[in-house]
């Protein structure tokens, strides 16, 4: 008996050993913060009927905004936008088209200044069947006006994409992409956009090709923020463009850790700005503040989507969070400084693909959460503290 009793010994030693080594056991991942979650209802607007195709969600200044469309039983889109003084009760607001396209705008994009909306709408049309772009602002009776801009400002042969629009003190950003390299439309009041591309800082050229994803405003002036990938290398970086007044722009490459990195969604939260996307096989986050930015934490790690898409970014008061591609419990991520980063538990998933649309919006301890699946569209809000306790 004593051989067997001594081989016995001899792995209870080589265990003790294993675990005095000093090797670090895998840290388990945190439980996710359960927001209440409880579902928003959207009246019909008056005289529609039909699903609801939901785009996008903004707020500011104590207003919150959804925009959309409403499709009916022929097919037909119909520009829809409601508002909200508490995020629980909604209201459509009333548009009001000012071109044969912008009668059936689908809405894709919503900003807010001063408590107002702004927005961005399309329609398909013309012989190539190209989407016909219009902005569209609130005015002050409350209704949602088109603003139909010369084709060539949105449109036109270095046409490429008209993406995410953000109000600040300046006014209003667009921002997104042409033939010629990253793009910029600025406006003081929303009534007319200017362009601003094949200049300097966002032209391509021989460093590389660039690609805006989102803006925002900052306490300077505009921040956009994407990639760019460089000549003679395969990969891309992840890039923040900077200005004073939408007109100049300057290029910076972030610090990483050299694996392909973009940035998709931005957010200023207080004194900073906190940018999310992706880096190498996951999704990683960036910290700015001044001129000065470091790599953040990352989010959902080798869950989620890859390469990793971020469908959503908002600032609450506690902290920001994010929407990413995965399941209820790990779809949603919250950080109170954009390094430590916690799941949050969202009312559905978010699965892979593009045939959908999430987008959030977050103000004070209220959070706002859009999912249109392309056959069923829901609204969520959540109140409360989410910092893990």
């Amino acid at each position: 008996m004593r051989r067997p009793l001594a081989v016995l010994g001899l792995l209870v030693v080589l265990l003790a050993a294993c675990r005095s080594s000093g090797r670090a056991e895998p840290a388990p991942e945190p439980e996710p913060l359960r927001p209440a979650w409880q579902p928003v209802s959207l009246p019909m607007p008056s005289g529609l009927s039909g699903r609801l195709a939901l785009r996008d969600v903004a707020s500011c200044a104590g207003r919150w905004f959804v925009v959309g469309a409403v499709v009916d039983a022929a097919g037909v889109t119909h520009p829809a936008a409601w508002s909200s003084a508490d995020a629980a009760t909604w209201v459509p607001l009333r548009p009001v088209p000012r071109s044969p396209y912008g009668v059936e705008n689908v809405l894709t994009a919503a900003g807010c200044r001063d408590g107002r909306l702004g927005a961005v709408g399309g329609k398909s049309g013309g012989v190539h069947g190209n989407p016909r772009i219009s902005t569209w602002r609130q005015v002050a009776d409350g209704s949602l006006v088109e603003v139909p801009a010369e084709f060539e400002v949105f449109g036109g042969a270095d046409a490429v994409n008209v993406g995410r629009i953000a109000g600040g003190p300046g006014g209003w950003l667009l921002s997104g992409n042409r033939a010629t390299g990253a793009a910029a439309w600025v406006s003081r009041d929303g009534s007319e956009f200017r362009l601003v591309s094949a200049v300097p800082g966002l032209a391509a050229d021989a460093t590389g090709r660039p690609w805006v994803a989102d803006g925002t405003a900052t306490a300077s002036g505009w921040l956009m923020v994407g990639s760019v990938l460089a000549s003679g290398r395969t990969g891309s970086r992840a890039v923040v463009w900077t200005s004073a007044d939408g007109s100049a722009w300057w290029r910076a490459v972030l610090p990483g850790g050299g694996a392909d990195e973009d940035l998709q969604r931005v957010v200023r939260a207080g004194d900073r700005v906190v940018a999310v996307g992706r880096r190498g096989e996951g999704l990683g986050a960036w910290v700015g503040a001044g001129d000065a930015w470091r790599p953040g934490g990352g989010l959902g790690g080798a869950g989620t989507d890859r390469p990793g898409r971020v469908w959503g970014l908002a600032a609450r008061g506690d902290g920001v969070w994010a929407v990413v591609a995965g399941s209820a419990e790990r779809a949603g991520w919250f950080s109170a400084d954009g390094a430590r980063w916690s799941p949050v538990a969202l009312p559905v998933g978010v699965p892979a693909g593009s045939e959908r649309t999430v987008a959030v919006t977050a103000a004070g301890e209220v959070a706002l959460l859009l999912v249109d699946d392309g056959a069923r569209a829901g609204v969520w809000a959540a109140r409360g503290p989410w910092g893990p306790e």
